[in-house]
């Protein structure tokens, strides 16, 4: 599934457009898109997130902070592909009549939430063995949830959409990718289906086309979201210094 792309802190990002990167995320296989703050603070600080990213089939260019440093810094054009673009567009060329979803929602409220706007603008009928309400995952290290992974191989989507919190998702979609006994497309997308289902600051397409969705999210949740989007300047450090190679050195 994969094709050559641009490295930086050592993930090989997808470098190209957003019709081919939905067309290779459809043949199956982990897709991610991390942020800005979770490079700058996940890739360093968790081995099974960086894991993660590494045996991604496809990692998008989420950050619009990691592409404005390839392009003023490298003068390298990496087109960014946020994953609220990528999962609408997901979405709408998925055929529902043929293919089949399961969704990992973060808790009740936002699954209802979410199922309603999915089945008003789609159509699709979602009953309750298509979705799983996540329990609290530890914060880092290796994820394992028999019961999800149970109730995915009992279903067999063809995808499998992962709505739980960035830093989180990656890990548990490793975990996924390397236990099912079959290969859907594995989506981690982070918040996108919030945003799209009005649980999140919307964020218009032109607001998202100019990298300012952060600054929404700020405006919207200014205690939450200063701060993470604060700290997710420590990315810069980490670009200087390593660029496109590992922040990390293996043992």
């Amino acid at each position: 599934m994969k094709r050559p792309g641009e490295y930086a802190l050592g993930i090989e990002f997808f470098r190209g457009e957003l019709s081919d990167a939905c067309t290779l995320a459809h043949g199956g296989g982990l897709i991610t898109a991390p942020s800005g703050p979770g490079l700058a603070q996940d890739l360093c600080n968790c081995a099974e997130y960086r894991r993660a990213l590494v045996q991604s089939d496809l990692v998008l260019p989420d950050s619009g902070l990691l592409c404005l440093w390839k392009k003023w810094v490298q003068g390298f054009d990496l087109p960014r592909i946020s994953g609220l673009v990528f999962l609408e567009a997901m979405l709408n060329r998925t055929d529902w009549e043929k293919e089949s979803a399961f969704w990992v929602m973060p808790d009740e409220s936002q699954a209802q939430a979410n199922i309603s706007w999915i089945q008003k603008t789609y159509g699709q009928k979602i009953v309750d063995a298509d979705y799983y309400i996540a329990p609290q995952y530890k914060n880092s290290g290796k994820l394992i949830d028999e019961d999800l992974a149970a109730q995915i191989e009992e279903r067999k989507p063809t995808a499998v959409f992962i709505q739980v919190g960035g830093g989180v998702q990656e890990r548990l979609g490793l975990y996924l990718k390397e236990t099912l006994t079959f290969s859907p497309s594995i989506y981690c997308t982070g918040a996108a289906l919030a945003f799209l289902s009005g649980q999140q600051a919307r964020i218009p397409k032109w607001a998202d086309a100019i990298y300012l969705g952060w600054l929404l999210r700020c405006l919207n949740n200014p205690m939450v979201f200063f701060p993470r989007y604060f700290k997710a300047f420590r990315l810069l450090a980490l670009l200087a210094r390593h660029g496109n190679d590992s922040p990390v050195i293996e043992d």
